[in-house]
């Protein structure tokens, strides 16, 4: 390579001519590999062949540099070519504008990285992407997108809303189930299907055992049956019988509510001797032993009472008593100290056992002393004294839910029951005569002519419901009853009477 060098004619300067910046490909051979120590060689040499050419360029356009220094520029750079890659042809080309400095890097340390930072490339317009929603035509398919996704996401070109690129999001009001756009992936339903409802979550309410425990069937009761059930270890469970069932069909209509208030329940009977204080225990213990509330049997015979001699457990105050300290009983607690309660649930209230002072007893302690009792009692159980016209039986009936009639199994005790009730109706409680009920008691047994199912009969025509008691060995002793020691009959009887008498007072 020849350099033309001119001497300078004289102090004017004269613009240099323009030539083309000589360059040399450095660093490269035929089979595109680069021998190791010639690589650094040739980064250095494009460095510099570029700090030249900026020269050159410099200079051509100011004007201002002279003819001598120019030649002196030119005559370095061929040098510095001609040492850098010898044995190599200059080749006419554009000026480098992308320099490779993956080998640089790592021998260039942090201070020598402003050489780099400092260089002025022109950056070419067609490499840099433009904004996402305004692509030039051409340029996706010089520049392919690089997206994570799946195949249809990484597809070029505008969504369905008109925007380059740009995926639409999910419209939060879309109804739950609806088919999910082409090209996303099924999500997970989130949480139970029930927050979906109109109505909301769940209660707490709902968590019931009736929900949430498994049911099993209980063993039969007894007999053969419950036999068979622990004989099979359980596998087998033919139930009870319908005996049982009607039994306990019977303790599910005594245990009713009956509401916040207090019901009464006299026992009647025009004639002594037919068994109505017997009748009052029998229903006042059934009723008592088979409910969750308070019962109380209460004796308001104005004559010698013995209803208190029938119950079990006594008391050291009685009826008369409680009228006279009505005034500073104001608790429970106080009211058990005038009742009797041992060997059942069922609480008495007995009278006085001198007869001179019970005859004192009148319609208004009668009325004082059931005031006090439906503070604290469901139902209460009056053993009316012998006959309708005593001065108790007024509030009696006057307060009486449902009645009790008892007649005997002769023939002058069935007639004196049939005209009480010709008596009630007389005296226009026509209401009490259609919830009457009628019982038959066979403590004198059956050794009569008389025929039980005539007096029955009788009193079908005129009451609802009729119930007999049988004869009964413990009941005819005259002394305390005890419930579990009656006859199956005589048990069955008395919640037979427990549940209709709750039944009448249900329809309230």
């Amino acid at each position: 390579m020849t350099e033309d060098k001119r001497p300078t004619p004289g102090p004017e300067t004269q613009e240099p001519e323009t030539r083309e910046p000589e360059t040399r490909e450095s660093g490269t051979q035929e089979s595109g590999t680069q021998e190791p120590g010639t690589q650094g060689a040739g980064a250095e040499s494009t460095a510099t062949n570029r700090k030249g050419s900026s020269g050159a360029r410099a200079a051509g356009s100011e004007g201002h540099v002279s003819e001598s220094a120019a030649a002196d520029q030119d005559a370095e750079r061929a040098e510095e070519s001609d040492a850098a890659a010898p044995g190599t042809a200059p080749v006419d080309s554009a000026p480098i504008d992308v320099v490779t400095v993956s080998d640089a890097q790592d021998r260039t340390s942090a201070d020598s990285l402003s050489a780099f930072t400092s260089l002025s490339v022109p950056l070419d317009p067609s490499a840099v992407p433009p904004a996402p929603t305004e692509p030039p035509a051409g340029w996706l398919a010089s520049h392919p997108q690089a997206t994570v996704g799946t195949a249809a996401e990484r597809e070029p070109g505008p969504s369905a809303g008109g925007t380059w690129g740009a995926q639409e999001p999910e419209s939060p009001d879309a109804p739950v189930g609806a088919e999910a756009p082409a090209g996303h992936a099924e999500q997970a339903p989130v949480g139970s299907e029930r927050r979906q409802r109109a109505e909301g979550p769940e209660p707490a309410a709902s968590l019931t055992s009736d929900r949430l425990v498994a049911k099993t069937a209980a063993p039969p009761v007894g007999g053969w049956r419950r036999w068979l059930y622990f004989a099979t270890l359980g596998y087998v469970n033919v139930g009870d019988s319908d005996t049982v069932r009607m039994q306990r069909a019977l303790e599910h209509r005594i245990a009713v509510r009956l509401g916040e208030r207090t019901r009464y329940i006299p026992v009647l009977s025009r004639k002594g001797g037919v068994g109505k204080t017997t009748v009052t225990t029998l229903l006042g213990m059934a009723l008592a032993d088979l409910r969750e509330d308070r019962v109380i049997a209460m004796d308001a015979n104005p004559d010698r009472g013995t209803l208190s001699d029938r119950n079990p457990g006594r008391a050291s105050h009685t009826a008369r008593q409680l009228v006279r300290d009505r005034f500073e009983v104001t608790s429970f607690a106080q009211l058990s100290n005038y009742t009797a309660r041992e060997g059942s649930r069922l609480d008495v209230l007995a009278s006085d056992a001198d007869p001179m002072v019970a005859h004192a007893f009148n319609d208004a302690d009668y009325r004082a002393v059931t005031d006090i009792l439906g503070r604290y009692y469901s139902i209460v159980l009056t053993d009316s004294g012998t006959g309708m016209v005593h001065s108790v039986m007024e509030g009696t009936l006057e307060k009486a839910d449902a009645v009790v009639l008892v007649s005997g199994g002769s023939v002058d005790e069935a007639r004196l029951a049939s005209e009480t009730l010709s008596w009630l109706e007389a005296h226009g409680r026509e209401d009490l005569v259609r919830k009457a009920i009628v019982v038959i008691n066979m403590a004198a047994g059956d050794g009569t002519r008389v025929s039980v199912d005539e007096i029955e009969e009788h009193f079908r025509t005129r009451v609802q419901h009729v119930v007999r008691i049988p004869h009964d060995r413990h009941l005819a002793e005259g002394s305390q009853v005890d419930f579990a020691k009656l006859q199956p009959a005589t048990r069955k009887a008395a919640v037979e009477l427990a549940a209709l008498v709750v039944d009448e007072l249900t329809e309230d």
